[in-house]
């Protein structure tokens, strides 16, 4: 029998014709981002020009202002001050790094350890000097470093025998110490805390492999612990070299708002606060800011050039 044939249906051709979206829909996603770019611009973009423009000038107040070029630049690579600075500065960061990154992977491997109670409670402890701002740091330091009664000296006499009338910020010699010590103890926890992150990411299968082959407790810390927080370190390194040229609020307050005895606390930072803010010449102290912006990023690109940070 056959089917007779059905009647094919009609496909239309035209297509309705598209709605424009409403106006609305169009500057909704600007009004999002407006509150950003505002305030990016009014204290983001407008400071930066406003310190690029204000380093060629000689300024002694908002509207006494003498353009004269370079010579702001010139006068600060021949100040013996500024120098003295960089120089107080690069020996504050290379035993800052010397000290606070092995101490930080040392207690953070000691804490990743399972056999170790209370580890909780430590990374607290160990983290929580982080917390408190570096004035109060400086205030607290300030008391513990007095001479006879200061816990430092003290501690010191009992153990190694040392003066009690050792005066930490009296004496050129000592400052630096005193300010490393310091850090010391207020920034070892954050490294920690980085350092246990990277640990806990390297898979405990590694280990057990590099037993397997006969690796002891140096060659699984060389061939699995360390590349397996390579990334995390350079890090590290890169951040605490930022932090440490940028050091300003603990020695000036724990050497009562001054550079400390011949200027052995003065930093980078700290001399361009006092051309700055002590000294009102805002256009020397833009200046200052800029040539350690550049120091910065010329030390930051030799660090990832040299530790392989480039290779990811």
């Amino acid at each position: 029998m056959k089917t007779p044939d059905l009647p094919a249906k009609t496909v239309a051709t035209t297509s309705a014709p598209r709605k424009r979206p409403p106006r609305g829909d169009k500057i909704a996603p600007y009004l999002f981002v407006a509150p950003f770019l505002i305030l990016f611009l009014v204290f983001g973009a407008y400071p930066l020009i406003k310190s690029v423009i204000l380093a060629f000038y000689i300024t002694s107040g908002p509207r006494d202002q003498v353009f004269v070029g370079l010579e702001n630049f010139r006068f600060l690579l021949s100040d013996p001050d500024f120098w003295k600075a960089v120089r107080n500065t690069a020996v504050y960061t290379f035993w800052s790094l010397a000290l606070q990154v092995p101490l930080g992977l040392g207690l953070a491997i000691l804490l990743n350890s399972r056999w170790v109670k209370g580890r909780e409670f430590f990374r607290l402890a160990f983290f929580s000097p982080n917390l408190v701002g570096q004035v109060f740091v400086g205030v607290l330091f300030s008391v513990l470093f007095v001479p006879q009664y200061g816990l430092v000296n003290r501690f010191l006499h009992a153990t190694v025998g040392t003066p009690l009338d050792t005066r930490w910020l009296a004496e050129p010699s000592l400052v630096m110490p005193a300010l490393v010590m310091t850090s010391l103890w207020m920034y070892v926890g954050m490294h920690m805390v980085y350092f246990l992150a990277g640990l806990q990411a390297v898979e405990r299968e590694l280990y057990e492999a590099a037993t397997i082959d006969g690796a002891n407790s140096w060659g699984q810390f060389w061939h699995v612990t360390l590349p397996g927080i390579r990334h995390v370190l350079i890090f590290v390194v890169l951040v605490s070299t930022i932090g440490s040229f940028q050091l300003f609020e603990l020695p000036w307050v724990m050497l009562g708002r001054s550079p400390g005895p011949d200027g052995a606390g003065l930093t980078i930072v700290m001399y361009l606060y006092i051309n700055g803010y002590v000294a009102g010449d805002l256009g020397y102290a833009s200046a200052v800011g800029w040539t350690l912006a550049l120091g910065l990023l010329i030390v930051s690109l030799l660090q990832l050039r040299l530790s392989g940070g480039w290779k990811g």
